[in-house]
């Protein structure tokens, strides 16, 4: 083929008018070749030496070349394990920047392996063996696509109520009835149930290229949550409908389309911190046989100083985001998800990793300020996961990013679980975690949760006090034994109406908590009509009906979802809980109201140090709202105790008490609509039953308005919900 030297920028397969140009950075390479297939599984048409070299990046320009040619890349040099060099010029790699790949990779007979796996020296041992004909190959795309004018929805964070969710597992259950279930375009049929629940921002699990591992193939099992990604440039070949090569690509920007037309956000949960390569012993799939040295954060010792890697992901390996050819590659990929495919923000998964500079987290440190410098990725949503196997940095991030909060998630389940000593921390939840999030945050930087795709769902969490991950092969030993969950008195699904409905009951009052908390809240999918997984905590391997969602469920719990909807309804109408500030407990706007009020039952100061105090009241002054003309308060009753209190409701605020809220009661009266408040007649107290949540609303005094009760009004007013 004609060819020409092309050039080293941009990396990756850059379409042309007259060609494709190819660039692949290996610092210490000493032969690149380019190999061109017309079938993933054919030998190659074309091998072509790359023989031009600019700053350790080898290219060249193929002419006549087009969208949609496959390709991949072999890369000669030291073998020398004990310093950090693997190449091995038998092994088909996945160029770095590929946007899609043909298919899975699967290592048969250890075959994508760069060393043999049975000889006594394991990766010291060279393999010979070629692999071309049985690897996954790139495919060079050109971006074009009609996005119909699409623009992002730009939702406000302190609007934004998140959905976490896995792509495949949110349709391909049967009872989904979609046409092509477990696909971007089988999402894309379920998007009006997102507008029916009321989120609008869909958080998906990782949808870039991802590898899965032999231990969990030898056990018919599957990386299901992709958390091992090998192409940061490509989505998900499996979820594609497989119509042609490279058609996830503008599946799942129709996806994004077609989401955006709804006005629902596009996050992305990525995994920059490591790769699927994993440790020493890992396959050689990509960055290990291009450049092992420049890719990974090494150790090893005083005669073998680069042998092994960094394992703070505790997957095996580190990228090494401190050398500014992956810090590129990674902020490339960044701005090709924003620029390309119209996403609307990242969740950062250990994002801690990112932050280290040596062995130090620093929030001021190179990746930080690459981000907060590019004038894409500073306008895009920033989630972190703050933590990692080895550091912890909850409310020690940018100014500009959110955290997923743990704390909320552990006080929640442990107050709600009735464990003694929780009211103090519950409060500074409740609030936004002013305790974490300094003044130059809001609220909102605090990602509320009480369930995500790493551990219980919530219809678990009240079903079960133990994990139950047998089905994992790890003989129940992987994932948390901390989950702070309480079955209500027996272990797993039964058929007992009285504990059911305890469990449903504790379900809402999460559901409460969650929407009704300062903070920017997180719902995992399917915990709006109680998904199960049957007590598995670590579904991370479970590509089947354990980690799929079962919409038969959703019937069947029709009174959670129809719960869920109207706590959403509740918050988004109310402006106290979209509010940027933390509460003061002060009177700003001079109605005698503080914005914040705590109360034991009796009205006065809760005895936070007191650790058998297991109900907590506080009182919400809408009004304290600044650019917001609303005249309300709330108050709260989060009843965590197995006794009945008669709490004292606040007198003083001129207003007349309506219930919204009571858990306790039965299903339709538990949550009024807007409108069906219940007035409640002239009393200085609430008869609260055991584990329940009530929220009423003071509006102003009946006695100071003009309108004459209606006919239902009046029979609400004669009815009392004291004792």
């Amino acid at each position: 083929m004609k060819i020409s030297p092309g050039s080293s920028y941009p990396q990756g397969a850059t379409v042309k008018p007259d060609g494709v140009n190819f660039a692949l950075f290996s610092k210490y390479a000493t032969v690149v070749f380019l190999l061109l297939f017309e079938k993933p599984e054919d030998e190659p048409t074309d091998i072509i030496e790359l023989k031009n070299k600019d700053k350790n990046t080898w290219h060249v320009f193929v002419h006549g070349l087009k969208a949609g040619q496959l390709y991949a890349f072999k890369v000669d040099g030291k073998y020398d394990p004990d310093n950090g060099f693997r190449f091995n010029k038998n092994k088909c790699l996945l160029d770095p920047y590929a946007k899609a790949v043909t298919g899975k990779f699967a290592c048969k007979e250890n075959i994508l392996n760069g060393y043999k796996k049975d000889s006594t020296q394991k990766d010291r041992f060279f393999d010979k063996r070629d692999n071309t004909l049985v690897v996954s190959k790139s495919i060079v795309i050109k971006n074009f696509f009609d996005w119909e004018n699409d623009t992002s929805p730009a939702i406000p964070l302190n609007e934004l109520i998140i959905y976490e969710v896995h792509l495949k597992g949110f349709t391909a259950h049967h009872s989904a009835d979609v046409s092509q279930p477990g696909t971007y375009l089988g999402f894309i049929e379920k998007i009006h149930h997102f507008k029916k629940l009321g989120v609008n921002a869909v958080e998906l699990l990782p949808i870039q290229e991802s590898y899965t591992h032999n231990f969990l193939v030898q056990k018919g099992l599957k990386n299901y949550w992709g958390y091992d990604t090998i192409g940061f440039f490509a989505p998900e070949y499996s979820y594609g409908s497989q119509s042609y090569p490279g058609c996830q690509v503008n599946e799942f920007k129709t996806l994004v389309r077609e989401l955006h037309k709804s006005g629902i956000e596009v996050i992305l949960d990525v995994v920059y911190n490591h790769t699927g390569e994993g440790n020493e012993l890992g396959p050689t799939l990509c960055f290990r046989g291009i450049d092992n040295q420049t890719y990974y954060a090494l150790r090893g010792t005083s005669d073998k100083p680069y042998r092994y890697y960094r394992n703070n992901a505790g997957t095996g390996n580190i990228l090494n985001v401190e050398n500014p050819q992956v810090l590129q590659m990674v902020i490339d990929s960044l701005k090709y998800w924003v620029e390309e495919m119209h996403v609307d923000g990242f969740r950062f998964d250990l994002a801690t990793i990112l932050g280290l500079e040596g062995a130090v987290f620093k929030k001021d440190g190179v990746f930080f300020k690459t981000i907060a410098n590019d004038p894409v990725l500073n306008k895009v949503k920033l989630i972190a996961e703050p933590w990692d196997v080895t550091t912890y940095q909850t409310g020690n991030f940018p100014k500009d990013w959110a955290e997923w909060n743990d704390k909320f998630r552990d006080s929640m389940r442990r107050f709600w679980k009735g464990e003694a000593g929780q009211i103090c921390e519950l409060a500074w939840r409740l609030t936004g975690s002013h305790d974490l999030f300094d003044d130059n945050r809001t609220v909102n930087h605090s990602i509320n949760f009480v369930t995500c795709h790493d551990g219980f769902t919530l219809n678990d969490l009240y079903t079960y006090n133990k994990k139950h991950n047998e089905a994992n092969g790890e003989k129940n030993n992987d994932g948390s034994n901390h989950n702070y969950s309480w079955n209500c008195g027996v272990e797993g699904i039964i058929d007992d109406s009285v504990i059911l409905k305890l469990r449903k009951q504790m379900a809402k009052n999460v559901i409460c908590c969650l929407l009704f908390s300062m903070g920017t809240p997180m719902i995992l999918a399917g915990d709006e009509f109680l998904r199960t997984q049957q007590g598995n905590n670590n579904a991370y391997c479970q590509d089947n009906e354990t980690g799929w969602i079962d919409w038969e469920l959703l019937e069947k719990n029709q009174d959670v979802f129809e719960f869920f909807k109207k706590a959403i309804v509740f918050r988004k109408s109310h402006s106290v809980f979209r509010s940027t500030t933390f509460f003061s407990g002060k009177d700003k706007n001079s109605n005698d109201i503080p914005d914040i009020k705590w109360f034991d039952i009796n009205l006065k100061e809760p005895n936070w140090k007191n650790p058998n105090q297991k109900i907590l009241c506080y009182l919400l002054d809408g009004a304290e709202v600044p650019s917001h003309q609303d005249n309300y308060c709330l108050f709260f009753i989060l009843n965590a105790d197995e006794k009945n209190f008669n709490v004292k409701l606040p007198k003083d605020i001129n207003k007349s008490w309506y219930r919204v809220v009571d858990t306790s009661l039965k299903t339709g009266e538990d949550f009024l609509r807007p409108g069906d408040e219940m007035l409640l007649s002239k009393t200085e107290s609430y008869f609260t039953k055991p584990r329940s949540v009530v929220v009423l609303m003071g509006k102003d005094n009946i006695a100071h308005t003009d309108q004459k009760p209606t006919r239902k009004n009046r029979k609400k007013i004669r009815g009392s919900f004291t004792e």
